[in-house]
């Protein structure tokens, strides 16, 4: 059970760091790949969703990224 906690974790931490990265990228008019898809409902609804990416990443993160269990 803490194996599949631990994936968890590292899932929410790439999440909010693709969340991140998409920010920064889209100030220079450039987007990563994966989320090129996050722009098609217009720009303030890529907004959201790249907010809520970096949002529900960091609450996967720590949720779930600890190795210790709290007992």
């Amino acid at each position: 059970m803490n194996d599949i906690k631990l994936k968890l974790g590292k899932a929410g931490l790439i999440i909010g760091a693709m969340g991140i990265m998409s920010i920064v990228l889209s100030i220079f008019n450039y987007n990563i790949r994966l989320l090129a898809w996050i722009d098609i409902w217009g720009n303030t609804m890529g907004w959201i969703i790249r907010i809520l990416l970096i949002v529900g990443g960091g609450a996967l993160f720590l949720l779930f990224g600890s190795e210790e269990d709290p007992a």
